[in-house]
């Protein structure tokens, strides 16, 4: 029987009453841009919100002395963002980037832009009132000072070689008052501006306890038990910072660095995830469902099945507002469909003569075939295809196995890129799926990102493996 908590959706009713409130009160903003100091300039405004940067609003090209105005979406505020000048400094000069990083809220700006000195105050500057930018410079002057000299006290305590010396457990006692000092001053400086959006920055910047007499594994525990220490996952203004992607990444790496083989990576990475999503769950709904995408998004990247599966409990919550619920469940579906001993999905395949024949009917002497799904332009499928082909050219590997790599490019750049790259690849079988990732043979075999292999025994069709680099598929050949 299935139990419905009603304070549960009384919150996630008010959640979204509030999300709904902002957006009707938001309003779309200008940003006035004078440009001086330069021939002229190609102005692009990039956003920082969400998982890559991405260009929002463009201007192609204002010359010295003139005026440019840009319209920012209000659906996209507040933010971070970086505002591109592809400058020229005379009519015939090749354009040079600049670049500054800004916040965006609910004010209209003007900047007056001389774009080879964005960081100098007085040749690149807002208007007299304007609030986020402002603040937020004030605040790094105030908080660099601040750090730098506690930065200066800690790493003189971890160099010092006596520990149980009274100087060095005074130096210890000086830095953890300093270091409650500080965090205080970031917890009343957020509650201070808290009506400015760059506030909602601040609490990255909170440092956590350090254990100072135990071992560097002692240290690493200390600092994940503390991570999290003084974050405010119930405001969902963070999820529109840069910081929050680098904040969580750092917490990732912590795990990372005590991991000696790929098993304990994978063991790691996924206890990492159990734990940060179990603190988000205690906050509001957008941050939870932020924080399951953010590591289902890394557990896909590195082919993580187990840290997936963990996953799999939060989809049934109805306080869990991810993106990625559909891809999730897709992908579990696949872990479940797609093992060794189960026939591989079947789909046709174009011979060298024109005809088409199903995979399963492909007629060969080999013992295996290899489905290679791939992207020319994916980094990690370029370093797979370095190792792979090379190692492929063997006679006895090639008598062992066929490859049916099945590209999954699909834009005007990447096919001609794809074009391109198979040439140095002749000894595969190619062949490019039409709709790329949202082909039926990427849907048949469950991808979602690339480069995805799949072993398959010739006689049977009956998956033999799914290795995940070269050094498992040498292992999973028998």
């Amino acid at each position: 029987m299935i139990t419905i908590n009603p304070f549960r959706n009384v919150a996630l009713i008010t959640a979204l009453t509030g999300m709904m409130s902002l957006a009707a009160n938001a309003q779309d903003v200008s940003l006035k841009i004078h440009l001086s100091g330069v021939a002229k300039s190609k102005i692009s405004l990039l956003s920082l919100t969400g998982p890559s940067i991405k260009t929002v609003v463009e201007h192609p090209s204002i010359n010295k002395g003139q005026t440019a105005t840009l319209s920012i979406p209000k659906a996209l505020l507040p933010a971070e963002f970086v505002l591109r000048f592809d400058f020229q400094e005379q009519e015939s000069s090749n354009p040079y980037p600049a670049e500054k990083h800004i916040f965006i809220n609910d004010q209209n700006l003007e900047l007056w832009v001389k774009p080879k000195a964005l960081t100098n105050p007085d040749s690149t500057y807002f208007q007299k009132d304007e609030r986020e930018n402002t603040l937020m410079t004030r605040f790094a002057m105030e908080n660099f000072k601040k750090r730098e000299q506690l930065g200066l006290l800690q790493n003189f305590l971890m160099n010092y070689d006596q520990p149980s010396a009274k100087f060095f457990q005074l130096g210890t006692t000086e830095y953890d008052g300093r270091r409650a000092e500080y965090n205080a001053w970031i917890a009343a400086q957020t509650a201070q501006y808290k009506s400015s959006f760059v506030s909602n920055t601040f609490v990255f910047q909170h440092i956590p306890p350090i254990v100072w007499n135990g071992t560097e594994t002692d240290r690493l525990n200390s600092a994940i038990a503390h991570y999290f220490d003084g974050m405010n996952f119930k405001n969902p203004a963070i999820l529109k910072t840069n910081e929050i992607k680098e904040w969580m990444n750092k917490y990732v790496n912590i795990y990372g660095s005590m991991s000696t083989t790929i098993a304990l990576r994978d063991s790691l990475f996924t206890l990492a995830g159990k734990r940060a999503i179990e603190k988000a769950k205690l906050g509001d709904p957008q941050v939870y469902g932020w924080m399951v995408d953010y590591f289902y998004n890394g557990f896909e990247s590195f082919n993580m099945t187990a840290g997936i599966k963990m996953l799999e409990p939060y989809l049934n919550d109805p306080l869990c507002q991810t993106s990625k619920r559909k891809a999730i469940e897709q992908r579990l579906k696949g872990i479940e469909t797609l093992t060794v001993g189960s026939v591989a999905p079947n789909f046709n395949w174009s011979l060298a003569s024109g005809k088409s024949v199903p995979f399963h009917d492909f007629k060969t002497e080999a013992k295996y075939k290899l489905v290679l799904f791939w992207s020319a332009d994916c980094q990690h499928c370029k370093e797979l295809m370095e190792q792979l082909h090379p190692w492929y050219q063997d006679a006895a590997k090639k008598e062992m196995m066929d490859v049916f790599a099945i590209s999954l490019d699909e834009t005007e750049t990447e096919i001609p890129a794809w074009e391109k790259a198979k040439v140095n690849l002749s000894s595969f079988k190619h062949k490019r799926a039409e709709q790329g990732i949202r082909s039926p043979e990427a849907a048949a075999y469950f991808v979602l990102s690339t480069p995805t292999m799949v072993l398959v025994e010739a006689k049977t069709n009956k998956i033999v493996g799914l290795p995940e680099n070269l050094a498992q598929l040498e292992s999973e050949m028998k």
